[in-house]
């Protein structure tokens, strides 16, 4: 059966010392996030999803969720009352506003928070997370009438929320949306049209749940432009809050999915449902830029989640499986066989998810903060500094994170053999969970091409000159300390290869777009591997510190320093297959035919 201990020692490590929480003790929000604090949430947040959350995971993707003729949906067994004790414990109020019943605590604490639900129970995690998204949206965008009617219930998980944008004819391209929305003489609209895959659409786990919908109005241009953003109740709310009749939206049908099977995935029928437009007519998307950057960023967590899971799982497994001797002779002779952690290639996938898994634990955390900071950083120039490195790394993290969460859960798999392809033993689980990742809120194609097509650009490339001179700052106090001067000289050298990526497509871009659109997913992940380098110089520069000072778990700061060493030797080398991989250019990939690529 499988396991899973949240990692809460190394999540403390990354706070004090990548994130550096007690530097931002000055910054609105973060008053209430005192040490004592932060480690009540880890720890309790962790018991929490260990103890409820986690036992539901692997029968809750067996059971799935069930329509019903009548269009209501039930959730795997036990999850309606994980829900409850998850409300009545408050997990999602963390960030949440004050205004609204949250207790407004930085958005890196209840990130750290979410990793560890994720890893528990992905399927569960992505009920309130789905609401989050359209609490964003709302929190922004909403009018105070709105504001008010919906945010209270809905932080406090009274209420759920969904975001309804993708229908059977376009996903990514939303400007071909055929919902409608009549407007009515009372200032409602009544909104006409089918969306898919819309996850949370329907369950039992709540009263009512918030649908936030894109259509387009009449005589709106039939783009993007003509896009806005609706709020539909699923249970029409009063203007005293009280639930009133049924509003026209049903479930058609549940998605028959390759995983996260305890998630209600649904096809969402809107029948002349009652709604009302939130902002400005022919501005949703603006707004649903809103929604999908808080889905990206915990897209991302999810890869790393369920990555986390995976591995702790066939860390377990290798330490208990015995195959084969040793290349070096045998490492026990009492024994008949060895454990599969003699084994250099065994090592080999186990080191990679290690590097990988606290990498991005401690990008996403640092991803969080900008978050943060963004919008409570007293001085606008941090505020801009922060928005533009979140806005230049959201896309890497989403895609980055979710491309190496489901080859780590796939090597973890691969750890276990044949075992690994069986039900029981619940790895095939994840590697089927964590494959969503990569697709939904934007495939990772397409978070490359924000990337490269928006981002680069963007403010005349003030958000990638920005975390250049970032970059090469702390490279060059890397490389005075010699516990990790060998860091940050490859860190440097993988930097000059992102250098000189850019400096190729803006070379090379404007002859041929394609060569910007082919080289996109290579230049995401040389963006990915500097910046989680940046994480793993922050990591071993600590580490090397406190082992100087005599301070903490040496065996745990030893572990940091070669872990630091194996991203260094073995990751960051990358970069320079990745720019090569970048300067093919588009030629050979544009070059066939589409009736080429026929077998016959």
């Amino acid at each position: 059966m499988p396991q899973y201990t949240p990692p809460i020692r190394d999540t403390r490590f990354v706070l004090e010392h990548v994130v550096g929480l007690d530097r931002y003790a000055n910054v609105a929000g973060f008053g209430s996030a005192t040490p004592d604090t932060v480690d009540a949430v880890l720890e309790e947040g962790g018991r929490f999803v260990a103890e409820v959350l986690f036992p539901l995971n692997q029968s809750g993707d067996q059971e799935g969720c069930t329509r019903h003729e009548d269009g209501s949906v039930t959730t795997p067994k036990g999850f309606k009352e994980a829900y409850a004790k998850f409300v009545e414990s408050g997990w999602g109020t963390l960030s949440a506003p004050e205004a609204f019943g949250g207790q407004g605590m930085p958005h890196v604490v209840s990130t750290a928070f979410q990793e560890y639900m994720i890893s528990a129970n992905m399927a569960f995690a992505m009920y309130p997370g789905l609401a989050h998204g359209a609490i964003a949206a709302l929190v922004v965008k909403g009018n105070p009438e709105q504001q008010q009617k919906y945010l209270p219930r809905m932080v406090s998980g009274e209420w759920g929320g969904t975001m309804n944008l993708t229908e059977p004819q376009c996903g990514t391209d939303l400007g071909l949306i055929r919902t409608r929305a009549e407007p009515q003489a009372d200032g409602s609209y009544k909104i006409t049209g089918t969306k898919i895959f819309i996850s949370a659409g329907e369950h039992d786990l709540t009263d009512n749940i918030i649908h936030l919908v894109l259509a387009k109005t009449p005589g709106a241009p039939d783009s993007s432009k003509g896009i806005s953003l609706f709020v539909v109740p699923k249970v029409m709310v009063g203007d005293d809050g009280s639930l009133g009749e049924r509003n026209a939206v049903s479930c058609g049908s549940i998605e028959h999915k390759m995983g996260i099977h305890g998630n209600s995935t649904c096809v969402m029928n809107y029948d002349g449902a009652t709604g009302w437009l939130v902002g400005d007519e022919m501005k949703g998307l603006a707004a649903m830029f809103i929604m999908m950057n808080a889905a990206r960023l915990g897209v991302g967590l999810q890869g790393l989640g369920v990555a986390e899971t995976a591995y702790q799982n066939a860390v377990q497994y290798a330490q208990d499986r015995r195959q084969g001797r040793a290349l070096t002779g045998p490492a026990e002779p009492g024994e008949k066989a060895d454990t599969l952690f003699v084994h250099p290639d065994v090592r080999r996938m186990l080191m990679d998810a290690k590097a990988w898994t606290e990498g991005l634990r401690a990008l996403c955390l640092w991803g969080a903060l900008q978050a943060d900071l963004e919008h409570h950083a007293d001085a606008e120039e941090d505020r801009q500094l922060a928005g533009d490195l979140l806005g230049l790394l959201t896309p890497v993290i989403k895609g980055v994170g979710t491309d190496r969460g489901y080859q780590i859960a796939t090597n973890a798999q691969q750890v276990y053999g044949g075992h690994g392809y069986i039900r029981e033993w619940g790895m095939e689980q994840y590697v089927r969970d964590a494959r969503i990742a990569m697709i939904y809120e934007g495939t990772n194609g397409v978070q490359a091409m924000d990337l490269v097509g928006r981002k680069l650009a963007q403010n005349g490339g003030r958000a990638v000159q920005a975390f250049g001179r970032l970059v090469m700052e702390e490279i060059a106090a890397g490389k005075g300390n010699p516990a990790v001067a060998d860091l940050a000289q490859r860190l440097e050298k993988a930097a000059g290869e992102l250098q000189a990526a850019t400096m190729w497509f803006l070379a090379n871009g404007m002859k041929d777009p394609n060569n910007v659109g082919a080289g996109a997913v290579p230049y995401m992940h040389l963006v990915g591997a500097v910046a989680t380098g940046l994480m793993w110089l922050r990591m071993a520069t600590a580490a090397a510190k406190l082992k100087d000072e005599g301070q903490g778990d040496a065996a745990f700061l030893d572990a940091k320093l070669v872990t630091a060493r194996y991203f260094a030797e073995r990751v960051l080398p990358e970069a320079g297959s990745l720019r090569r991989q970048i300067e093919g250019g588009a030629e050979a990939i544009m070059a066939l035919p589409p009736e080429m690529f026929a077998a016959a």
